[in-house]
């Protein structure tokens, strides 16, 4: 899963090179939510957070 996200971002971070302003806006949000996804998914491995929800 992980690399996945990580060829998403480097996918998105390419896109944000040639983008206009009205797409940047579109992309920048697409980025930092697969960044925050790959945060997860790393954390879940190391084993520093539950994967599992709280309730």
């Amino acid at each position: 899963m992980t690399i996945a996200l990580e060829i998403q971002i480097e996918e998105l971070r390419a896109e944000l090179r040639n983008a206009d302003p009205a797409e940047r806006r579109q992309i920048e949000a697409e980025l930092e939510i697969a960044q925050a996804e790959l945060t997860i998914a790393l954390a879940e491995q190391e084993g520093t957070i539950d994967a599992a929800p709280p309730f």
